[in-house]
């Protein structure tokens, strides 16, 4: 039996330890969910609706304590976590705007009869969380597919499974039938005998090329549809914007909120090359000088926390530095925060212009700029990308936007505000290795059920008039 040990990442105290599901714990979770799935797809939809109203119950009095639970876990400030269970409670709610909106039913009247349009649950999904919000990104998975009708075996993320365990106790309180929820605890290896196991779809969380995996893993079979959310190389356009201390804020809380350890978090800063380029550079490396980095509790509230693990930092470092061999040029380093763990890096600005780095998302604070010299050569970076999840502009002039999100290839598109702002109600997903075009939040109703079309009459009726060709 595998050991399971989630550890806080800014003092390497342990938040949870415990057996990683075997085999046969990942085949019974499989089969419970396939057994509970046609009672729970028949019940009305109403009565779906209270159990997930007594979930979000159960978050709302549980909240302070499995937002501290997310902060051990993570290292995330809890101001960032106290959001995070806000969004989970949030989350049912929209859920069932964007039901009635996005599937639903719905009838039109025809000149006989009716045509109807109804919306049916796939079966049973496998939900794989991520560590970096390891309560909103599964949970945005899961309440819209128990809503739909849809049973769930969640893997959480192995670095993140006090989390995981605190989400199934909430939804055990609000009185789900037995196997209609499941989770299973453990690594790649316990996802993996999951996905091999009788499922529907795969609703995943985490970076592009465990995507890409998954794709390659489901190419032969298609009854199985596929929901990913996957990373971005996300590209920030700074163009004739004249406060340079406003502008270097959003790029700020683009580039560097949670440590940046946000799919939707800028990668690449473009700007224009000369003295209005320099002053926006001048002024974010202003910015991450006062930016603080602590421990989760600390007082006061820091700006960000640790990566994830001391292994994560020591990654991102190499990937930074195998950037700076290739000829990027050093604005601010990264380095460790004095006194703290090895998991703590400190905000790092290269200036890549004309270097050829590689087209790959960093999970770490790390921003690059490069310097264009015409908008339109701007766009064309932005998009040089084989990502497409987030995109912005930061500008005073309006007709910029204009030609900007016109021309722009992202799911993501800001102006005037980070890339990580993104709206509850509206969808969230991206292009090319950001996705599989199956957006999450609003739209995530979309891949919970699939659309029944039907002509309907309420009787028998000779047809024959209608029959071309028919003899006498």
């Amino acid at each position: 039996m595998t050991r399971l040990i989630s550890t806080d990442p800014a003092t390497g105290d342990v938040v949870w330890e415990g057996d990683a599901s075997s085999l046969g714990e990942v085949e019974r979770a499989a089969v419970m969910a396939r057994r509970a799935f046609p009672d729970w797809a028949d019940r009305p939809r109403q009565f779906r609706i209270d159990a997930l109203k007594r979930y979000q119950a159960a978050l709302k009095a549980r909240a302070p304590e499995i937002a501290e639970a997310i902060s051990r876990e993570t290292g995330k400030a809890l101001w960032e976590t106290t959001a995070e269970l806000a969004a989970m409670q949030g989350k049912v709610d929209i859920s069932i705007r964007a039901y009635d909106e996005r599937t639903g039913e719905r009838e039109t009247p025809t000149g006989f009869g009716r045509a109807v349009l109804r919306h049916r649950p796939h079966g049973v999904a496998a939900v794989l969380g991520p560590f970096n919000f390891p309560g909103h990104l599964p949970n945005g998975h899961i309440v819209p597919a128990l809503l739909a009708g849809d049973t769930v075996v969640f893997k959480p993320s192995e670095e993140a499974p006090l989390t995981g365990q605190l989400m199934m106790e909430c939804l055990r309180e609000a009185g789900l039938p037995e196997g209609v929820v499941n989770v299973v605890q453990g690594g790649r290896e316990v996802g993996q005998a999951l996905l091999s196991q009788d499922i529907d779809a795969l609703m995943f969380t985490g970076s592009g090329a465990a995507g890409a995996h998954f794709k390659r893993q489901f190419a032969e079979n298609p009854h199985v549809i596929l929901a990913l959310e996957l990373g971005g190389n996300n590209p920030l356009v700074v163009w004739d914007a004249k406060d340079a201390e406003a502008v270097a804020g959003i790029v700020a809380m683009s580039a560097f909120v949670t440590t940046g350890q946000r799919c939707s978090c800028a990668r690449r800063l473009i700007v224009e090359a000369g003295p209005k380029g320099d002053a926006v550079i001048e002024a974010v490396a202003a910015i991450m000088d006062r930016l603080s980095y602590a421990p989760w509790n600390s007082t006061p509230e820091p700006f960000g926390g640790p990566l994830i693990s001391a292994r994560a930092a020591a990654q991102a470092r190499e990937a930074l530095q195998a950037r700076i061999d290739m000829g990027a040029r050093v604005i601010r380093d990264t380095g460790p925060v004095d006194g703290l763990s090895d998991a703590f890096v400190k905000p790092a600005l290269i200036d890549v212009t004309d270097v050829a780095v590689p087209d790959e998302e960093i999970f770490a604070p790390f921003l690059s700029v490069q310097r264009v010299p015409l908008f339109d050569e701007a766009i064309a970076a932005a998009n040089r990308t084989k990502y497409g999840l987030s995109a912005g502009l930061v500008s005073d002039d309006p007709a910029k936007w204009d030609r900007f999100i016109t021309r722009i290839r992202a799911g993501v598109v800001n102006f005037n505000r980070p890339t990580t702002g993104a709206a509850g109600d509206m969808p969230f997903g991206g292009l090319g290795a950001s996705g599989n075009h199956r957006p999450s939040a609003y739209y995530a109703a979309d891949y919970c059920a699939y659309p029944v079309a039907s002509f309907e009459a309420g009787e028998v009726r000779n047809i024959e008039g209608e029959m071309k060709g028919l003899r006498a």
